[in-house]
């Protein structure tokens, strides 16, 4: 399987089935499979930077740095792993967590006002001046019972994000 050139067995499409907790099926991941070999145009059997960025949707994406850093050099099973996140059969604590991981910018488990002005930022663009930023997240840890100095576990960023409806699905096309 770490060669992208090597079609998948039944027992490499079971063993990634139950990887991402049966989140796909057999055929989605069979074109799950198709669309990673695509991308992964050198055949080295993971997907670079450039190939990612490669892929329109993915380069306009104002967080598309951060999700590099999550992305890049992910074989496949990695890869189906992580968009296992965006099944219909996740659950919000999968999805929340994977939400966790674009905050958690210095990979340390915790999520600082800091990471929530950066990524804010990333996402507002020049929408929004520092001043603005600032206020949105000073609000919305205090609503949420947080000073501006906490930071945020897992935990806390799944009671915050909880309260709200999340819709965080993609349909994988089967061919």
């Amino acid at each position: 399987m770490g060669n992208t050139s090597s079609m998948l067995t039944q027992y490499d499409i079971e063993e990634v089935q139950n990887h991402c907790n049966n989140r796909f099926t057999q055929r989605e991941i069979v074109s799950l499979y198709q669309r990673f070999c695509a991308l992964d145009r050198s055949g080295k059997g993971y997907i670079s930077a450039d190939e990612f960025m490669s892929v329109p949707e993915f380069a306009v994406n104002p967080l598309s740095q951060r999700l590099l850093g999550m992305l890049e050099g992910l074989n496949f099973k990695e890869f189906v792993e992580v968009l296992s996140a965006f099944s219909p059969l996740a659950t919000i604590e999968e999805k929340l967590n994977f939400i966790f991981k674009v905050y958690d910018i210095r990979n340390n488990g915790k999520v600082s006002r800091e990471d929530i002005l950066r990524v804010l930022c990333d996402l507002s663009g020049n929408f929004l001046t520092d001043d603005q930023r600032q206020a949105v997240v000073t609000q919305a840890l205090e609503e949420s019972g947080y000073s501006k100095d906490d930071s945020l576990t897992p935990e806390d960023f799944l009671k915050i994000l909880q309260k709200g409806s999340l819709k965080m699905e993609v349909e994988v096309p089967i061919d």
